[in-house]
């Protein structure tokens, strides 16, 4: 794991080898001029230098910021409607992939970017309509781009068409209204309310209820049971977590510390989707392919978090926080009560397994299966300036999102293994099955 200056991370950036910096570079980087925010990756570019599936990543990165700070799970759920609605604009017209729904026609010679900005435009703009002006604009001057003519007029219908389309299949699929878990005891392993909750109780109880994109149903890759809590297994886990998960441990490094603050504030249809424009925008792939990439990734992510809570209510098992002050009560001989405040609030749901976790399993599979396993890549959050996190392995990064867990004491190491199986499953499900080549 190196170490570099703000100085020496930005160099690197600009002369495109960041695969130099093998795991994570961290340092205070004021002036890291180079490295932009999630926010901007794409803006500005010269028509010159467009590839074919530009309006995709556009449309991906307006997506992701027009969402904005809505919770996790619903997040990901409006970004797999908006990525499916426009790989099934696109598709409709290249006809490479199998569709997703199969309902969008298209004439020929209908233009494949206007279908995509119009696809991802009509979903945003049905989601979120106190955006519409702005996203009006987005549009039309995404549009501007291309020459007008019976194929732009043409695509521009075929985008609309899907967006409707998706729109329809996802109305009434559960995800609303919200209900809430209460413990029916206080059992051990129970789970219980912590110290951060506000809600009635459990929260995204009906979460495990939401209709998938892919999967049969959210208890068909359910987690294997956790550790008995009799278990050395158990045991490690607890003790790991009390060593180097409250807020006053003394084995927290800096480092650690960096990297529980971004992931903790970074929702993962956030950081992934940053994850997949960074690679994607060193290729030249036709926007088909891009569109379907992101697509699958996002309908895994989608997926990944309905299946884990399903599994999370089906097993209900109770944080670090309950745990460790109870350990007196856990049968263990190996475990000791302590006091316990994690140094990251704890969500208001059960532990196992973890939900970042799943996430990453499943956006990684996706990606490592269309793209490899190793691309020079960064992260960061506004949240946590002057720090970037350099990475040249996606499994580095999954590694670094089951860290951020239990480091930030809110997580046992069980709960993020289980999490990452549960969404590799789920991710290669999607690519077994589904947007497949003709």
């Amino acid at each position: 794991m190196r170490h570099a200056s703000g100085c020496a991370i930005a160099a690197t950036l600009a002369l495109g080898t960041l695969a130099a910096v093998h795991v994570t570079a961290l340092q205070d980087t004021s002036s890291l001029a180079a490295a932009r925010a999630p926010a901007a990756p794409f803006h500005g570019w010269p028509s010159h230098d467009r590839t074919s599936d530009y309006v995709v990543l556009e449309w991906n990165e307006i997506a992701v910021t027009t969402i904005g700070t809505q919770p996790p799970f619903p997040s990901t759920r409006f970004m797999a409607t908006v990525q499916l609605a426009v790989f099934e604009a696109v598709n409709a017209i290249s006809g490479k992939y199998e569709p997703y729904l199969g309902t969008t026609a298209a004439p020929a010679g209908a233009s494949t970017e206007a279908a995509a900005i119009t696809a991802a435009h009509g979903v945003l703009k049905a989601f979120f309509p106190s955006a519409a002006a702005t996203l009006d604009q987005q549009r039309d001057a995404s549009l501007a781009s291309i020459p007008p003519g019976p194929g732009k007029t043409a695509g521009i219908a075929v985008g609309e068409g899907a967006a409707a389309a998706m729109i329809a299949e996802r109305t009434a699929d559960g995800s609303t209204p919200a209900q809430f878990h209460v413990p029916a005891n206080a059992d051990p392993y129970e789970w219980q309310p912590t110290a951060s909750c506000t809600s009635a109780g459990g929260a995204f109880f009906h979460w495990g209820n939401v209709k998938p994109f892919g999967v049969l149903s959210s208890a068909q890759f359910r987690a294997d049971p956790p550790p008995v809590l009799s278990s050395a297994k158990y045991a490690r886990d607890l003790n790991e977590v009390l060593r180097v998960g409250s807020s006053t441990s003394t084995h927290r490094s800096r480092h650690q510390a960096s990297v529980v603050r971004i992931f903790g504030a970074q929702p993962p249809h956030q950081g992934w989707n940053f994850i997949a424009r960074q690679i994607i925008n060193r290729r030249d792939d036709d926007i088909t392919d891009t569109a379907r990439t992101l697509a699958l990734m996002n309908m895994s992510l989608a997926d990944a978090h309905i299946t884990v809570f399903e599994s999370k209510y089906y097993y209900r098992t109770w944080r670090p926080e309950t745990a460790i002050p109870r350990a007196a009560e856990d049968g263990n001989p190996q475990t000791a009560p302590s006091a316990f405040t994690p140094f990251m609030a704890t969500p208001c749901f059960p532990g196992y397994p973890s939900a970042h976790g799943v996430g990453a399993g499943a956006a990684s599979r996706i990606l490592w299966r269309t793209y490899g396993r190793h691309h020079p890549v960064i992260n960061l959050h506004p949240s946590v300036p002057g720090v970037v996190l350099a990475f040249d392995d996606l499994l580095d990064i999954v590694q670094a999102v089951s860290d951020a867990r239990v480091y930030g004491g809110i997580h046992f190491r069980t709960d993020q293994d289980a999490a990452e199986r549960q969404g590799r499953a789920v991710a290669q499900w999607s690519l077994d099955n589904y947007l497949r080549p003709r």
